[in-house]
């Protein structure tokens, strides 16, 4: 993720990525790492986003938007608002 970002231009399509992880926390900026759980038997990464610990394992579906926010021209609270928006209304759909 970090390759695409640093190869960005102006130019490049942006991206929506799924996976799901190998077992792994992450450490956001605010992390305390006496606070993970069966730290000996799972990877620990720190990484460069807000929160504390989050962890990523087998059946959950995690989605990264590689998105230019500024060619869109909107803010984080803006995109935060659509992608609220549109799993809402999907949801609705279901019933």
């Amino acid at each position: 993720m970090q390759a695409f970002t640093d190869a960005r231009t102006p130019d490049t399509t942006d991206e929506v990525w799924l996976t799901e992880h190998a077992p792994v926390y992450t450490l956001g900026l605010a992390a305390r790492p006496e606070h993970i759980l069966r730290a000996n038997t799972i990877p620990v990464l720190k990484v460069d986003r807000g929160g504390q610990i989050t962890y990523h394992g087998p059946g959950q579906l995690v989605v990264y938007l590689l998105i230019d926010l500024k060619r869109l021209r909107l803010g984080v609270r803006q995109l935060v608002e659509a992608i609220e928006s549109a799993v809402i209304k999907l949801v609705d759909s279901y019933g």
